[in-house]
């Protein structure tokens, strides 16, 4: 039995056009849409088949006026967003938002050390937490972009409970995989100096990558990467859509199937399989 505790169980794209927004993702990942505003807030959510998978708000004007900029970010599961909201504080971490009851649940949005964002959520009322991450619209894959991957595993570790998932393969000196709840869900590793910030990034399913990636550019998106094809099977290609939100894609060709795959810039992970991809 997977235990939710310490899993991305939402995400939630805040961007500057949530209307293009809602028509693009729709487009590319077969996702529908359907409005769940509140008095206070206008919010609408993403479904994949009849599950709500994500939800999608406009970037709030205060962001704005500091400099944020369209993006998605993941919610982890916990057993008490105010207490884990302390303790990330105590391990060097910020508190963006502090520990509220939302239209999703009580949430807190945060950032690590290095400050890549995210979000804790306790009692989630958008939809189920995870199925599995393999189905079509889902995110498989969560990404860290670390400064430092070893100190940020270390508290995310020390936060989440995070555990380092073995390699049957390949070396982990540059690209670590983690597991949580007993089941793989992601990597880290340390940024190239060429990327300005920490962040975190999501890859979602599609079936195929060529077809999904060609929705991307007729949507007004772009392709900066990709489709490449993983050591061992399996294609990604990275995105940025037409407000300038990150996100990934992965999939298969023809008739590969989808695989654990995720690289940035010679970094690959894939299952179990860990390690750098030589460059030509």
């Amino acid at each position: 039995m997977v235990e939710y505790h310490g899993r991305f169980v939402w995400y939630e794209l805040m961007t500057t056009d949530a209307a293009a927004a809602a028509a693009f993702y729709a487009n590319v990942l077969a996702w529908s849409a359907r409005d769940a505003s509140t008095p206070d807030l206008a919010y609408t959510l993403f479904t994949a088949g009849t599950v709500p998978v994500s939800g999608l708000m406009d970037l709030p004007e205060q962001a704005r006026k500091m400099g944020a900029t369209p993006r998605w970010m993941g919610y982890v599961a916990v057993d008490d967003v105010d207490a884990t909201a302390d303790r990330l504080e105590r391990l060097g971490g910020a508190v963006y938002v502090p520990p509220t009851d939302s239209n999703i649940g009580r949430i807190s949005v945060v950032a690590d050390p290095q400050t890549a964002n995210l979000a804790l959520v306790n009692g989630l009322k958008s939809g189920q937490p995870p199925a599995e991450q393999d189905e079509p619209g889902r995110v498989g894959w969560h990404e860290l972009l670390a400064a430092d991957w070893r100190k940020a595993f270390a508290f995310y570790g020390e936060l989440f409970g995070w555990q380092k998932a073995d390699a049957e393969t390949g070396s982990t000196e540059t690209y670590q995989s983690f597991s949580a709840g007993g089941q793989m869900i992601g990597g880290m590793f340390t940024k190239l100096a060429a990327v300005p910030v920490p962040f975190w990034l999501y890859y979602f399913n599609v079936g195929d990558i060529d077809a999904a990636a060609e929705r991307v550019k007729t949507g007004g998106g772009q392709i900066f990467e990709g489709p490449l094809e993983l050591p061992g099977g399996g294609w990604i290609a990275r995105c940025v859509d037409p407000q300038g939100a990150f996100f990934a894609l992965r999939g298969k060709r023809k008739q590969d199937g989808i695989g654990w795959s995720a690289e940035w810039d010679g970094f690959s992970s894939k299952g179990r399989l860990l390690g750098t991809k030589p460059r030509s």
